[in-house]
């Protein structure tokens, strides 16, 4: 008896090729759903965007598919899936296609079914994938980029309800596990976890970690989105049970008022007690959003006194469906290329996101000045080290000329647009 086929597609997002297998990119809920289908005799296959040559496109008219499920990612991004359904529609005229995802489950399906042209739409996870591992043999290119890590969750959901996530409408219910060790088969793990220390056992998910890395059988670990710091504040012994269990590069949240800042350097003493190295940790931002430039850049410089990396993150309203913003654009883009929040500029935006940039290369290489030649290293270390013996800003600037060095900055003062 024939196999009921689907055909798994993951539309063309703008995601450069060499990062199609990067650990923020893969599609992980598709390869999920493609263990739980074969396993329920469901023979599957995975596209990634639209077949590039006639190899491909012959090879997936074959596989005459009886349902495609197509998946989504940001809501800004909804333009490519309604693109793949719109293709493999008129491939395959008498096929059912659902889509699925993120922005199917931010949406209303009347919506989704509108925008897109799709007959189905699916919203949430598929509670029966959950416990399957990724196909991982069903991406391309896998073999000059290699999967050598694992993605995996503890949980699922965030009982926290942060107006600009939309976490707590795609997974309302928050479902801890009480145990990952057998789910384990790789030495490098990443965690997809929503809010990884809200998990009530939490401590025997770390301590399961910390035996597996003391006996060596995992290298590292990463969480995606991070820590709360929050949790982390009230329990700061959580801070090192997560350096022994191997995690690395820690990050947390500011993503409320400069006037946090005690409560934010109290996590991040927990996290440098804990082992941590500053400029190791990141700071999470959201920018272009409530909080004007000025206050923004009041943010920034408590970073840079703290010696931490800022990880930016553009605010861009869960219910938009475009974002075509440029970050290489020279004369600048209007509002109506992308979201700019009413206190904000395009010329502040991008003015931040250089700051920012131009700071954590800063940290990351224990300077006090950016300049192009230190980033791309023209201007010898030596030298670089000079300027952190001299006192005073004139001195420090007469040391830079006397070298050529025009395109200094230091990082511990406002920089606006020009």
């Amino acid at each position: 008896m024939m196999k009921k086929r689907i055909l798994l597609v993951e539309p063309d997002f703008p995601i450069p090729a060499k990062s199609k297998n990067h650990k923020n990119f893969l599609p992980i809920g598709l390869l999920k759903i493609a263990s739980y289908l074969r396993d329920n005799r469901i023979q599957v296959q995975l596209v990634r965007g639209v077949p590039k040559d006639l190899q491909k496109a012959s090879e997936i008219r074959e596989f005459k598919p009886k349902e495609i499920w197509v998946t989504s990612l940001f809501t800004y991004w909804a333009s490519f899936v309604k693109e793949s359904v719109h293709y493999y529609k008129k491939m395959f005229p008498r096929a059912k296609i659902v889509v699925g995802g993120i922005y199917a489950s931010l949406f209303s399906r009347d919506e989704v079914k509108e925008y897109t042209g799709c007959n189905e739409v699916h919203q949430g996870i598929i509670p029966g994938a959950e416990k399957y591992p990724p196909a991982y043999d069903l991406l391309e290119n896998a073999n000059p980029h290699p999967i050598d890590y694992q993605i995996i969750h503890a949980s699922r959901g965030c009982e926290r309800h942060c107006t600009f996530c939309g976490t707590w409408k795609i997974e309302p219910e928050f479902i801890p596990k009480e145990s990952i060790k057998d789910e384990i088969h790789l030495v490098k793990l990443v965690f997809y976890d929503n809010n990884f220390l809200m998990n009530p056992y939490i401590e025997n998910i770390l301590g399961e970690l910390m035996d597996l890395k003391q006996k060596k059988e995992i290298l590292w670990c990463e969480s995606q989105s991070g820590f709360d710091g929050r949790i982390l504040l009230e329990n700061p012994h959580l801070a090192t049970m997560l350096k022994k269990a191997g995690f690395r590069y820690p990050r947390i949240a500011w993503d409320g008022r400069y006037d946090e800042h005690p409560q934010i350097k109290s996590q991040l003493d927990a996290l440098r007690e804990a082992g941590y190295r500053s400029k190791d940790i990141y700071v999470f931002m959201l920018y272009n959003w409530h909080a004007p430039f000025e206050e923004m850049e009041k943010k920034r410089l408590k970073c840079w006194d703290w010696k931490v990396q800022i990880a930016d993150c553009r605010f861009r309203p869960l219910s938009q469906l475009y974002d075509n913003y440029n970050p290489r654009a020279k004369e600048g883009q209007p509002s109506s290329d992308y979201y700019i929040h009413e206190g904000w500029t395009d010329a502040f935006v991008r003015q931040f996101r250089r700051n920012v940039r131009e700071q954590n290369i800063c940290v990351r290489q224990e300077l006090d000045f950016y300049s192009s030649s230190c980033e791309h290293k023209k201007l010898d270390r030596g030298s670089a080290r000079v300027v952190k013996t001299l006192k005073g800003r004139r001195s420090k600037e007469r040391f830079l000329k006397a070298r050529g060095i025009r395109d200094y900055w230091f990082p511990g003062e406002v920089r606006y647009p020009l």
